[in-house]
């Protein structure tokens, strides 16, 4: 990995955050997969840290989590017995939290979907933030203690509940149930009725699945080792917080702005040969 050129690291680091296979990386490139599953490593091990260094004491107003269903080595009905209830292997769930006026995404964390994963990912997002926030989560019910026993009453928090009709006939595997209504529940506090809303961190899903294969349903670039699939997220939301301009953020304002500038923690919009200084200069 050493031997590459400034140029050929950040062709495969473009070619990763753009939505393409460690192999297809490998046949745009010229780069043997060792060499770029050893840079994704390095790469996003260090945009991880950065991240958990600067995003402190961020003036978020508005927050929406969500979480995200990926798996790592095998589906977890295909998963062999001595591996059965490992983590990393079979289903892996990322949290994700996103604040609704600058679009960062502040915290994250790749784990299960259950009450120990949520304190973890709970926590990590209250000790990011400077003041009260209001948060918006689904009806995962595991949110109705974590939050409270995170944040307890210095928070506005309210859950919206999707109701969805029907599966068409022939459509239930591939197409999605339509959502037929939306319930709003003030858990706590005095969250404003109307910003109750999850949009903008299901957005954040789409684009997650768009940007790394590995979260790309019914293909076979999925994680075989979870480290990887931590490694691969990290690079994710270092390119969209600091890299990739916001296109509903460049509506008002000059072009180039990215949420990581709006939020306060960038004053330039980073490109990938900086995120490869930012690795190799350490």
């Amino acid at each position: 990995m050493n031997t590459l050129t400034l140029e050929e690291k950040t062709k495969v680091i473009a070619a990763l955050v753009e939505g393409n296979s460690i192999r297809a990386t490998c046949r745009m490139t010229g780069v043997a997969k060792g060499t770029v599953t050893r840079l994704l490593s390095s790469v996003g091990k260090v945009c991880a840290k950065y991240q958990d260094k600067v995003f402190r004491n961020l003036s978020c107003k508005r927050i929406q989590v969500d979480e995200i269903w990926s798996f790592c080595y095998a589906k977890d009905k295909n998963v062999p017995e001595e591996h059965k209830g490992e983590f990393g292997y079979g289903d892996v769930w990322t949290w994700v939290a996103i604040d609704a006026d600058t679009k960062l995404v502040p915290s994250w964390c790749v784990g299960l979907r259950n009450a120990i994963y949520a304190y973890r990912f709970l926590s990590d997002l209250k000790s990011r933030l400077a003041n009260r926030v209001q948060l918006t989560s689904d009806g995962h019910k595991v949110y109705l203690d974590m939050v409270e026993r995170v944040f307890g009453a210095d928070i506005d928090y309210a859950m919206l509940i999707k109701l969805y009709g029907q599966e068409s006939e022939g459509e239930k595997r591939y197409s999605p149930t339509k959502c037929v209504a939306t319930e709003n529940h003030i858990m706590q506090g005095n969250p404003d009725p109307t910003k109750i809303s999850t949009s903008y961190v299901e957005r954040q899903n789409l684009t997650m699945r768009m940007n790394m294969r590995r979260f790309t349903r019914l293909t076979n670039a999925f994680s075989k080792k979870v480290d990887n699939l931590e490694y691969a997220v990290g690079l994710h939301f270092m390119y969209y917080n600091f890299c990739r301009p916001h296109k509903s953020l460049n509506l008002k304002r000059a072009l180039g702005i990215t949420p990581a500038m709006v939020a306060g923690v960038a004053n330039k919009a980073w490109t990938i040969e900086d995120l490869i200084y930012l690795t190799f200069s350490n």
